[in-house]
């Protein structure tokens, strides 16, 4: 069986500085909060709504940095989207060093966007200097 990766858009995030929590029992907790985001498709447009955005990211001692972003998107045509994803990124390096891989999964209540309540989707993506995470985001097919 053939996976097929079907462009779904660009998505990009302003990310604030990071919040360290520090050295927990579980590794390294830091939360970076979300400044704006934009996803831009042939299929979906939308920007972020509302200030409860953030990545609750954890990372272990080797530099693996475990994802765990939400938030929430409105469409150009004014439908809410709830986003959410776990991924993992390399951190040994320093940021912006090594790819970020993440797993984006949709919900929402609105009928014109059911179709990704569906959608299990993947995403790879970089850090720039300027603190954006930029991610191309496939559907599984």
């Amino acid at each position: 069986m053939t996976i097929e990766l079907v462009p779904l858009g660009t998505l990009r995030v302003n990310l604030a500085e990071p919040i360290v929590v520090g050295q927990t029992p579980k590794g390294t907790r830091v939360i970076v909060e979300l400044t704006d985001a934009r996803f831009e498709g042939e299929r979906l447009r939308a920007r972020l709504k509302g200030a409860a955005a953030a990545d609750w990211a954890l990372i272990g001692p080797d530099g693996t940095c475990a994802l765990d972003i939400r938030y929430t998107l409105e469409t150009d045509d004014g439908a809410v989207i709830f986003l959410s994803y776990s991924g993992r990124l390399d951190l040994s390096g320093g940021p912006g060093t090594a790819p970020v891989y993440s797993t984006p999964q949709f919900e929402t209540g609105d009928e014109r966007y059911a179709w990704l309540n569906k959608v299990q989707a993947v995403a790879k993506g970089v850090f720039d200097p300027e603190n954006v995470l930029t991610l191309e985001v496939y559907e599984l097919k």
